[in-house]
């Protein structure tokens, strides 16, 4: 009896109990049959062709029930799809579909009105120089934009979809020393300040002056291996922070330094050069500008020179960071995350922007997510990470 009532009233259950709570009140306890299998009428029609019967709970044409897509979207926001598939028992691209579902309803169309400052940067999809563009509100630290390529043509669709109205709103733009990137920003807003990163040009200052002066130091001590190996093995001490050496360093450093005159030089040029952004308005930027130049060409070592030459030619945007305190630590951080997404697979502007490293957070996102088999996937993925904050 209890299976025919379930057949006739709950299809998909069987009764598991039931109960008189009251003289006049019946309790049925209900469990999922997992042996049931719902019949599915198609009909011929002459006029309408073949139409198939509605089935509530089994979205139209699939093969897993809402209930178990609402599942599986659960665990893909905690789990690399790997380890769903495995769990549930479905195939990689099911557990994709059913992500991509998800993330197509809950990604909102940022609000283009509201831009003001932005922060551009690009990362790695794979090795071998294949990169990518994000674009971040650096007031909400929403990702706006994510595109394959780092060219003048591959940034364009940001902002045409920005449109003109948006484009002439835009007071600042926070990036590196991307030529391409630079010369589409000044085309597209030409009205916007420029400013580039204190991260990327203390990062290329490491690579071209203190690395060269330090290899160079080191080929001329050839006859003295012990004296050698210490400056070969110098880089990360060198390239770091003072206030992030480890405890004891901070004496090796001082040796070092203290016993080669031309690695203390370019150390204490990097520590110069930092101060540019800090700078309290652009006439304080301008003059240090000018010291640190000065002292840069002075100094007789031609790495420090002609990197000194070279950004000579991008001092506006240095500058332009007394106003406009714009960093792209924040898309730093993102990166991150975004590496961690790709190896799972589930993956104050004025006041400083403290934006989450961006960046950071996509190397996140692709450490979680090697594997990734589509672009538009992978980008949905990191625009779902950072929904930005309320303004």
């Amino acid at each position: 009896m209890n299976a025919n009532l379930s057949s006739l009233f709950w299809e998909g259950f069987t009764i598991d109990s039931f109960t008189h709570p009251a003289p006049d009140a019946l309790l049925i306890t209900l469990q999922p049959d997992s042996d049931f299998a719902p019949s599915c009428r198609r009909l011929r029609c002459s006029r309408c062709g073949i139409a198939t019967e509605h089935i509530s709970w089994l979205p139209e044409r699939q093969r897993y029930t809402s209930s178990l897509a609402t599942w599986v979207e659960t665990l893909t926001r905690l789990l690399p799809i790997k380890h769903v598939a495995q769990l549930t028992g479905l195939h990689w691209h099911t557990i994709k579909n059913i992500d991509c579902r998800r993330l197509r309803r809950e990604l909102r169309e940022p609000e283009r009105h509201t831009l003001r400052r932005l922060i551009i940067d690009e990362f790695a999809l794979f090795k071998g120089h294949r990169y990518a563009t994000v674009v971040v509100d650096a007031d909400t630290q929403q990702v706006l934009w994510v595109g394959e390529g780092r060219s003048r043509v591959a940034v364009r669709p940001f902002f045409t979809w920005l449109g003109q109205e948006g484009c002439a709103a835009i007071e600042s733009v926070a990036m590196d020393m991307n030529t391409a990137l630079d010369l589409e920003v000044r085309e597209q807003c030409p009205q916007a300040e420029v400013v580039y990163d204190l991260f990327h040009v203390v990062a290329k200052f490491g690579r071209e002056v203190i690395d060269r002066v330090r290899v160079d130091q080191a080929n001329q001590l050839r006859d003295d291996k012990k004296a050698r190996k210490v400056i070969k093995r110098s880089r990360w001490l060198l390239l770091r922070n003072a206030e992030n050496l480890p405890d004891g360093h901070e004496v090796k450093l001082a040796e070092l330094l203290a016993a080669n005159q031309p690695l203390n030089t370019v150390y204490v040029m990097k520590t110069a050069l930092k101060e540019l952004w800090y700078a309290p308005d652009e006439e304080v930027a301008q003059r240090r500008w000018n010291e640190w130049h000065r002292q840069s060409q002075e100094s007789g070592i031609k790495a420090l020179q002609q990197f000194a030459d070279k950004l000579k030619c991008y001092v506006n945007g240095i500058i332009a960071s007394a106003t406009h305190r714009l960093n792209t630590s924040v898309l730093e951080g993102m990166n991150n995350r975004i590496k961690v997404i790709k190896v799972i697979k589930v993956i104050k502007v004025i006041k400083v922007i403290k934006v989450i490293k961006v960046i950071k957070v996509i190397k996140v996102i692709k450490r979680m997510a090697y594997g990734y088999r589509d672009n538009d996937y992978f980008f949905m993925k990191i625009k779902a990470a950072f929904p930005g904050k309320a303004r």
